[in-house]
């Protein structure tokens, strides 16, 4: 069984895809940029800002589906820029503060909107 997962608490979809889609108990939730839903805006400038609103719209999507990044089991971050590592990883560790997800984070050479930084998530959900 396959469903749409939707939330107004994260971007809308730019493109042909869902925010998330559950299958099972699992939960696969598609790449979140680092957009501030309060504001509606990217912080361009600030690669920890970008960081947090990323892994908050990816929380805020598990929660549409009844799950959290708590049951995160594989996360994948991309970075334009591997500099922006250790200040991506400051604030992902806040996330994840015990029992980590497993992760791959990989350099790409450009992202959506010019953003420094999008994270995808896989999570278990109830069946």
């Amino acid at each position: 069984m396959r469903q749409v997962v939707h939330t107004e608490k994260a971007p809308a979809a730019i493109g042909p895809y869902s925010q998330g889609i559950k299958a099972g108990n699992l939960l696969f939730i598609s790449g979140q940029l680092g957009l501030d839903m309060a504001t509606g805006e990217i912080p361009y400038d600030c690669v920890a800002s970008q960081t947090r609103n990323c892994l908050t719209n990816l929380e805020n999507i598990a929660q549409a589906a009844g799950t959290s990044l708590a049951n995160a089991v594989k996360i994948t971050v991309y970075l334009t820029n591997m500099d922006d590592f250790a200040t991506m990883n400051e604030v992902y560790a806040s996330f994840f503060p015990e029992n980590p997800p497993a992760r791959v984070c990989v350099a790409v050479s450009g992202l959506p909107k010019g953003v420094a930084v999008e994270i995808d998530a896989i999570c278990l959900c109830a069946d």
